[in-house]
């Protein structure tokens, strides 16, 4: 080596050095590239996306050839930087030490962690350019790679580990809610809400959207056939539960609009109507939304009564119901309904005692417990451990309440200061 010239040595030199920063980029991007994009672009037939997954496939072996090539270029890199000093300032201890801190200041800059952070950076467009390198790359050391990674496999199992493969990575409610808020550029704002509600119903049950058993509108047979013709008519639901004396004894569902068909052709009687009454179809308290959801579905229904363990009836919950806990709220709410909310000049809320927690936070604003009451009312009776008068005030959550109206041992109407305004 001492009848090559000087500047060969250098030249040589920095075409490793670039080897070496060619290796450390591939690693980072590669590691680095965002899965699902790159899956994409093999969709949508991209070549190099197309190289870099199949690399990706195999972590294992992509890896192998990466730092193969990686460490030959930096021995090298490292014996003919220290041939260089040796020409340029002798072979002393002095030199040595100067060949010793200038490789390693050159490789950590120039081939660590300068091309590191280019390949983090730019991941995707690097990792789909090198594939087309690393690829052959690959094919031609793969005897060595594979002689590698034996040892490397032997040392994994007697350490007890298992090495997963990319492919097999799968991501839990808690990851894909935070992936979508992470890519709130990228999705509109409607769209990002439908999907993290969609997250929500894996931890909410029919309890949380039911409409409670004293809100429930249903038709009672004892009574005169005028009266249920005046209801059937004002009505502002397409179905409607059918009892006899009391509604722990539903005897069935009537869809609205059958009624009608059968009005137009003949003379209406109760015999007619009960002909037309569908079973019920009763829930079981505590049944996941999602769940409920797929049993609408293979029961072909699209409304059901809510009971408790004993039998008890304890709500009603409609797919729309659900629908409305993803897309938000329609419009055919009764006005008994819509006048749950009423705001006032000075800011505060008058709301009915009845209204759901869920509701109230998500119309409000608000951050009310979800975890135990599901009612305004059933909140204020388990926080204060008694049946308070009107006039009486209160603060949960850091919200001030006034109760304004309690009826039939229970809260009827409260009224909501806004947190800002507590002391």
């Amino acid at each position: 080596m001492d009848d090559i010239p000087l500047s060969v040595l250098i030249g040589a030199f920095v075409v490793l050095l670039l080897l070496s920063a060619f290796f450390s980029t591939s690693e980072t991007s590669m590691m680095a590239v965002n899965r699902y994009r790159l899956k994409h672009l093999v969709r949508d037939g991209h070549r190099g996306a197309r190289l870099a997954s199949r690399l990706l496939e195999k972590t294992d072996r992509l890896l192998g050839v990466i730092l193969l090539g990686n460490n030959l270029v930096n021995t090298a890199v490292a014996t003919l930087g220290t041939v260089i000093t040796v020409r340029l300032l002798g072979s002393n201890e002095i030199a040595l030490s100067v060949a010793t801190l200038s490789v390693t200041f050159s490789i950590l800059i120039f081939s660590e962690v300068t091309p590191k952070v280019i390949g983090a950076t730019y991941s995707e467009r690097i990792a789909t350019s090198v594939s087309y390198v690393l690829t052959p790359l690959l094919r031609l050391f793969y005897p060595v790679v594979w002689f590698v990674n034996l040892f490397v496999q032997a040392l994994l199992r007697l350490m007890g580990l298992k090495p997963l493969n990319s492919g097999t990575t799968q991501l839990g409610m808690d990851e894909l809610r935070t992936l979508v808020l992470e890519a709130g550029g990228f999705i509109p704002e409607k769209h990002q809400s439908v999907l993290l509600n969609i997250f929500d119903l894996e931890n909410s049950t029919v309890d949380d959207v039911m409409t409670p058993r004293h809100q429930i509108e249903a038709i009672d047979l004892n009574d005169p056939l005028d009266h249920i013709l005046h209801q059937l008519s004002t009505c502002y639901h397409t179905r409607l539960p059918v009892y006899e004396g009391t509604l722990d004894n539903i005897i069935g569902i009537l869809h609205v609009r059958k009624v009608l068909h059968v009005t137009q052709n003949e003379e209406f009687t109760l015999e007619e109507l009960r002909k037309i009454i569908r079973d019920p179809y009763f829930i079981p308290s505590g049944t996941p939304l999602l769940a409920q959801i797929q049993h609408f579905q293979q029961n072909q229904r699209r409304i059901g009564l809510v009971v408790d363990e004993y039998g008890e009836l304890l709500g009603m919950v409609s797919m729309e119901d659900i629908l409305e806990e993803i897309v938000g709220e329609f419009t055919t709410h009764s006005p008994a309904q819509s006048g749950s909310f009423l705001q006032q000049p000075d800011g505060s809320w008058v709301v009915d005692g009845g209204v759901l927690l869920r509701d109230l936070n998500r119309k409000l604003g608000l951050v009310f417990p979800l975890s135990g009451p599901k009612t305004l009312n059933g909140l204020i009776l388990e926080h204060l451990e008694d049946i308070p008068e009107s006039g009486t005030s209160l603060k949960i959550g850091g919200h001030p309440l006034e109760i304004l109206q309690t009826q039939d041992r229970a809260v009827k109407t409260v009224r909501i200061f806004p947190a800002e305004d507590k002391q």
